[in-house]
């Protein structure tokens, strides 16, 4: 499934520069998942759902220090902590979930790399919704 371009529009008001950046990974995720993959654009990120999210995609609202003035910030959801230094930032906010945000400045950003990691976080999230 494919946002809005609307609601992609007012989305990407402050960073419209960012756009092609979030289309590739739009359309990279749909190639990888498939379509039937749930896209919800909501005030602060865009979602990525199929029962469960899986990957996340905001502008970043506060700059943390070395961080690029316009990005996209790709977010997903392992069970175990990531290691790469392309990962700005990783928290574990419930005990084996982990959370992974990584800063894309171009399309070329997201690359096979950060796709294999989506790919992984969209199969934890599938078996999420056979535990539960």
């Amino acid at each position: 499934m494919y946002a809005n371009k609307d609601d992609l529009a007012r989305f990407f008001a402050t960073m419209p520069e960012m756009i092609p950046t979030y289309e590739r990974l739009e359309q990279r995720i749909n190639e990888i998942c498939g379509e039937q993959v749930d896209v919800r654009v909501q005030k602060s990120q865009i979602a990525f759902f199929d029962k469960h999210g899986f990957t996340w995609a905001s502008l970043p609202i506060r700059r943390r220090k070395g961080w690029p003035e316009k990005c996209l910030v790709v977010t997903f959801g392992l069970e175990y902590r990531k290691e790469s230094p392309r990962i700005a930032v990783a928290v574990e906010p419930y005990p084996h979930r982990w959370t992974h945000h990584v800063l894309a400045q171009t399309p070329d950003a997201i690359d096979d790399e950060l796709m294999a990691w989506i790919e992984e976080s969209h199969r934890f999230s599938l078996a999420k919704r056979r535990r539960t």
